[in-house]
């Protein structure tokens, strides 16, 4: 696909599906956020002593996801050794790196998801566009998608900063190091989306259920 091999895109694919299953799991929470404001639960999240993140995570963790996580190890098995690449420490590391960037950017849309919530009551399903759409892109390196679907997953859903640019490094594509840490960047995605919940947070009236 578009110069890709079969086993690079496999592994392309499997780091994608394991960010996204694992932060599925323990952020579940945030997806079923809508339901914790229309029945009260919030009200009641708010007055107990624990922070309001630490409790919607805890609030639901779904381990039967886990599921769909050893789908994509079984992948990623597969795929390590087929796609030809020569594993030195730092083509394992940048592996390690773009999971990592994948949890805090998938869980950044999840709290996202949570934080419009707060001035729609119901879930917008648009949002899912994002989560379940970014899993779905990721099955290819998202150049296949063209430069304006690129430039979107770059600079506005930082998909690509732990999926395509790291995914280059790793198969030889480029010898820039930088691309080694790009998946680090996934971290700040989390800042503005933690910013955005809070003001939802501070602007919440009881639904009255």
């Amino acid at each position: 696909v578009d110069g890709y091999s079969f086993a690079e895109v496999l592994l392309c694919f499997a780091v994608v599906l394991m960010s996204f299953s694992f932060t599925e799991c323990f952020a579940r929470g945030f997806d079923v956020f809508p339901r914790l404001i229309r029945t009260g639960e919030l009200d009641r999240i708010l007055v107990r002593p624990r922070g309001v993140v630490f409790q919607v995570l805890t609030s639901t963790m779904e381990f039967t996801r886990f599921g769909r996580f050893f789908q994509a190890l079984l992948v990623m098995i597969y795929a390590i050794p087929a796609s030809g690449v020569v594993w030195t420490w730092d083509k394992i590391f940048t592996l390690c790196m773009m999971f990592l960037g994948g949890v805090a950017v998938f869980a950044g849309l999840f709290v996202l998801y949570a934080a419009f919530s707060f001035f729609t009551i119901d879930g917008l399903e648009f949002m899912n566009i994002f989560t379940d759409g970014s899993r779905e892109f990721g099955k290819y390196p998202l150049s296949i998608y063209g430069e304006g679907v690129l430039k979107l997953l770059t600079y506005v859903i930082p998909i690509a900063l732990f999926q395509y640019y790291p995914f280059l490094y790793l198969i030889g594509c480029t010898q820039n190091r930088w691309m080694m840490v790009l998946p680090l960047l996934g971290w700040l995605f989390l800042i503005p989306c933690y910013g955005f919940f809070r003001l939802g947070l501070s602007r919440y009236q009881s639904t009255g259920s």
